[in-house]
């Protein structure tokens, strides 16, 4: 049985997450990470993947989730067409607190390990907005470039034509979007839409010690 595209989302996150961290994440991290509204409905995806084969589940116990052999062997199968590059280019730097300005840089980075995506690039964080999503500065975000993005996304937001910043996207109305930071102590950001370009998607996280 195929995925829907939220329940792919939501295997996407948990395998992003433990693969991050070592353990899988709680029922309201997942509600938070792929913008649920309710634990029901992360309860109703996850009885989905497990049925479906991708996931294993033990119950009555905190963060009892694993990625099931399913989800492997087609994670490998889609690499046999979709091979991960050596490297990905490192564009600048994007900043997770007031917008700064990005710039070109020949560097590259290798996320091998992780990267699926053909068409990516990373950029390093500066700034403190964005840190109850755990993406500290210093970090590497790993970015698909893409203009179409949902609410609730960690997106590259490109604002009045200069200045590029780090947040999550929700859209307001036809005519405003907010750009909301992962940090208690700062304001949203609010932009007319036509005053701001999505230039992509946070796929990953990667940060050294």
């Amino acid at each position: 049985m195929a995925l829907t595209r939220r329940q792919k989302e939501v295997l996407d996150f948990i395998a992003g997450f433990i693969s991050g961290k070592g353990y899988s994440p709680s029922f309201e991290e997942i509600a938070e990470g792929v913008g649920l509204a309710s634990i029901a409905t992360v309860h109703k995806h996850l009885t989905a993947l497990d049925t479906k084969g991708y996931l294993k589940r033990s119950f009555n116990q905190s963060r009892a989730l694993d990625l099931a052999p399913k989800y492997f062997r087609e994670m490998r199968q889609n690499q046999q067409f979709y091979p991960p590059p050596a490297e990905t280019p490192l564009l600048g730097t994007i900043a997770a607190g007031q917008p700064i300005e990005s710039y070109p840089n020949p560097e590259t980075l290798s996320f091998s390990d992780y990267s699926g995506a053909k068409d990516v690039y990373a950029l390093e964080v500066r700034g403190e907005s964005m840190i109850e999503d755990h993406i500290m500065e210093g970090d590497y975000v790993l970015v698909e470039n893409t203009h179409q993005v949902g609410d609730g996304d960690i997106v590259v937001a490109l604002v009045n034509g200069s200045d590029s910043t780090l947040k999550r996207y929700y859209r307001e109305s036809d005519s405003r979007v907010r750009l909301q930071p992962a940090n208690a102590a700062m304001e949203p950001i609010m932009v007319a839409a036509k005053d701001l370009q999505i230039q992509g998607r946070v796929l990953a996280v990667h940060r050294r010690y």
